[in-house]
């Protein structure tokens, strides 16, 4: 038996994280967008992940296109652990991000080939 029937027998009446749907936001304004991405990237709930989004998207998120917005808040809708094993190649990283040229932007900002120290930035 997998994680997930275990969950769903004994909390029967509880919903399972990947089964709960984005909110659509279709009036959003592009900045308010930006302000709402750089807060999700920065407040995740696992200091790993929130390490590597919210120095993602300090650096990189004010040069994103409308599409790279919808793109990445698609991607911040993911499970925290699921967006860490995939950026630090710890899983399989699914079809829909491989050939997606933000997610690989996401995963050489990850590989820190410069190592440079990570700091987590202000809000």
């Amino acid at each position: 038996m997998n994680f997930r029937n275990i969950l769903s027998k004994n909390f029967p009446n509880r919903l399972l994280y990947s089964s709960l749907q984005p909110t659509i936001r279709p009036h959003e304004a592009i900045e308010q967008k930006r302000a709402r991405l750089l807060y999700q990237s920065r407040k995740r709930g696992i200091l790993e992940t929130d390490l590597l989004l919210s120095t993602f998207a300090k650096r990189f998120l004010n040069e994103f296109t409308e599409s790279e917005l919808k793109e990445y808040d698609e991607l911040l809708n993911m499970p925290d652990w699921d967006i860490y094993y995939f950026v630090t190649d710890k899983k399989p990283i699914p079809e829909r991000w491989i050939k997606s040229p933000l997610f690989q932007k996401l995963r050489e900002h990850v590989n820190n080939k410069g190592k440079v120290i990570l700091r987590m930035p202000d809000l």
